[in-house]
């Protein structure tokens, strides 16, 4: 689970608003501040385009609790199912174990006080209203504000149903926006009576004041009139506002240059932020080339239909939920709808595969940060493959292809989610269904949970064997390999690992799953005492690595050099070779690497004399493990060294001083955690060199200091 300690963001680092750009609303603001301190759950409501997030926004800001405020963007989310990890991954977590989202949400939340903005929820009531229930009844030091057309509905819920603005403070934003776009605009009567005719509802005037650029306030004020007329819609019994706001973005619609409409409506396909060649590539074509879509997008982004938004994957672009609602309808209406959702498919399943392949290369932090920004869009995309039953095969691919980023970047739990649906289809390309499988069997081995990772595996063999598919049979046995490794059956993962690794050599495979293969491998041999054979592959790995720019799978090669540096007494060695394979893997927020780093570092803390740390290393490993899986694999070959450390830490300091030291270190959250054992030095001098003898812990290093697992090779099959 990804931590935050409080200062790692900025409050409103977690709300990309622009909350310097505030205007009016004092009095609203103070109630609503006011609200905020006295009740757990506050809804504000009101029409579309009314400004709730933005008033809710600077309220969280001005009333965070300790532990900050974490805002969850629930408008892209179209399942229901998604709302549970929408909130995880707004708040930054990553869970490798089988618990499911909300469990996550718990047990991080637990004893934190924070502020949780749930905004854009409506077309997820009842999700949401379930969500926030359970989690007010079960975690006392958490606050809910929800933003949203309509109450959740529960018990103690305060609704701030939020007006219109004052004319005033309506032409302080238009005059204000307008200066924005460029022309300088004066209050007069004409600005004051778009104010009017636009009811005061703040994207209603946004839009308006995008137009300034090009209209004098007359010459808008006769047009919206006109449109106000031709566009006025709803039933008699909806509110005005309500009918204004459609008016008014139907009236930005009208005035777009016919490719302007076009692309407007084609955009609605698109879930979160986007990028310009996907719109490149899914928009064009029927009516709008290529080469003119830049042009088009920048007048649409003039008229405020778009936001551009700087991210760690480059600029991309937004467009707001009810104006991208009007643009689906108009989609739907020209009846291009499904042809647009095919080729948004199409180019996230064009997007993973380049992510996959380039995965392997000096770009996988670049590949990292792209699949996630747009896992909003391949969610949409996966959903198309599901609904579709032609699609299958490509719903099988996808979920396929994005191994690295379930396995390598702490997205375990929703990748076997996607994987578990897909495996079920009958796609009729058997391909396809044979990577999900044996993806999925690594999932769920990363996550302990050996029973369904072997039936995927031994199912994916059985099915390779029978369709003559080398590669699938390759990835079939080599998982299989692993299985047997972390239930200590060694022998058994060694003839798996090597045999795998030869079949990847004859079909020609390299990759970060090849290498990973070999660094499994170098740990069965660690295991079985054969270090300098261990230290050999290690090397190899790590070398082939470094000529690709590879540092995922590198980082666990240092991991097995490490363990043999510190096996052959050289801790200041090993020492160095752990807090590389720490940033390594903590950068892709690979929580088994993070943790396996810690575990090893807390021991070779220990053995260069200080026992106080190694006992606080030991106590943050702790807090790490229940979110990537069984602790140490329930494994006695890798609990061998934890109980070492435990061992020696427990004798130098003495059973109470050691507790204190564990209780210190579980404490510190994930950050805070990775940062000391990167940052801090043993407190005392290093141990002098040579082999080193266990004597004092009761084991030696190639025998685990628990009993094996009594059915290891029945469990890996």
């Amino acid at each position: 689970m990804r931590d935050h300690q409080r200062g790692d963001r900025s409050v409103d680092g977690n709300l990309p608003l622009e909350l310097n750009a505030f205007v009016g609303r004092s009095a609203e603001l103070g109630a609503l501040e006011r609200v905020l301190g006295t009740a757990r759950l506050v809804t504000v409501t009101g029409a579309g385009g009314v400004g709730k997030s933005r008033i809710a926004a600077r309220a969280a800001v001005r009333c965070a609790p300790c532990d900050g405020v974490w805002r969850v963007e629930l408008a892209p989310v179209r399942d229901p199912e998604f709302v549970d990890y929408a909130v995880v991954e707004a708040l930054g977590l990553t869970d490798h174990t089988t618990r499911l989202p909300r469990e996550t949400l718990r047990a991080h939340l637990a004893e934190r006080q924070l502020l949780l903005v749930l905004d854009g929820f409506e077309h997820l009531v009842e999700a949401c209203a379930a969500l926030v229930c359970e989690l007010l009844r079960q975690v006392p030091g958490l606050r809910v504000l929800a933003v949203g057309r309509r109450p959740l509905g529960l018990a103690g819920e305060r609704v701030f149903p939020l007006a219109p603005l004052s004319e005033d403070e309506a032409v302080e934003l238009l005059l204000s926006r307008a200066a924005e776009q460029g022309p300088a605009v004066a209050d007069g009567p004409e600005v004051r009576e778009v104010c009017r005719r636009l009811d005061g509802i703040p994207l209603a005037i946004e839009l308006a004041a995008g137009r300034l650029r090009s209209l004098s306030p007359e010459r808008l004020l006769e047009r919206l009139d006109d449109r106000f007329r031709l566009l006025t819609g709803g039933g008699r019994d909806a509110l005005p506002r309500h009918r204004t706001l459609r008016t008014a973005i139907g009236w930005s619609h009208e005035l777009c240059a016919p490719q302007e409409r076009l692309l407007w409506s084609r955009l609605s396909v698109f879930a979160g932020q986007f990028e310009l060649e996907a719109v490149e590539y899914v928009c064009s074509g029927h009516g709008l080339e290529a080469d003119d879509v830049l042009d088009v997008l920048t007048e649409l982004l003039a008229q405020s239909v778009l936001a551009r938004e700087e991210t760690p994957a480059g600029v991309r672009y937004r467009m707001l939920d009810t104006v991208r609602a009007y643009g689906a309808d108009w989609l739907e209406a020209a009846g291009d709808a499904a042809r647009l959702r095919r080729r948004h498919r199409d180019w996230y399943l064009g997007l993973a595969t380049w992510c996959e392949l380039d995965w392997f290369s000096p770009r996988q932090n670049e590949v990292a940060a792209r699949v996630e920004a747009e896992l909003p869009n391949l969610r949409c995309a996966l959903e198309h493959c599901l609904a579709e039953p032609d699609a299958a095969y490509l719903g099988q691919y996808l979920a396929g292809s994005l191994w690295f980023y379930w396995a390598g970047c702490g997205r375990l739990s929703e990748g076997r989610h996607w994987l578990e649906q897909v495996v079920q289809l009958d796609s009729g390309h058997e391909r396809s269904r044979l990577k999900a499988l044996w993806v999925l069997g690594y999932v769920a081995i990363l996550q302990g949970d050996r029973v369904p990772a072997l039936a995927a595996l031994q199912e994916c063999r059985e099915e390779a064997e029978r369709s003559d598919d080398p590669t699938a049979v390759a990835y079939a046995e080599h998982r299989t390999g692993c299985l047997a490794l972390v239930t200590d059956d060694m022998a058994r993962a060694e003839t798996l690992l090597r045999s795998a690794l030869e079949r990847y050599q004859d079909i020609g495979e390299l990759n970060s799953n090849v290498l990973m293969g070999q660094v499994e491998l170098a740990m069965a041999r660690a295991f079985q005492g054969d270090l300098p054979d261990a230290v050999r592959l290690c090397e190899d790995v790590r070398r082939v690595c470094e000529d690709h720019g590879e540092r995922w799978t590198r980082a666990y090669a240092l991991y097995v050099l490490a363990y043999a540096a510190w096996a052959d007494g050289d801790p200041a060695r090993a020492r160095a070779l752990l807090t590389d394979c720490l940033a390594g893997a903590h950068s892709f927020h690979d929580l088994l690497g993070s943790v396996l780093a810690v575990e090893l570092l807390a021991l070779v803390t220990a053995v260069q004399g200080d026992a106080a740390e190694a006992a606080v290393l030991q106590g943050a490993a702790a807090r790490m493990w229940p979110s990537v899986g069984l602790p140490l694999f329930g494994s006695a070959y890798y609990n061998a060294p934890h109980e070492l450390c435990e061992a020696m830490a427990r004798e130098r300091l003495g059973d109470e001083r050691y507790e204190e030291g564990l209780a210190e270190g579980a404490r510190l959250v994930r950050e805070a955690a990775v940062s000391r054992a990167l940052e801090r030095p043993p407190a005392a001098a290093a141990s002098p060199r040579g082999p080193v003898r266990h004597a004092t812990a009761g084991v030696t290093m190639h025998e685990p200091a628990a009993s094996r697992a009594q059915k290891g090779g029945e469990t890996a099959g």
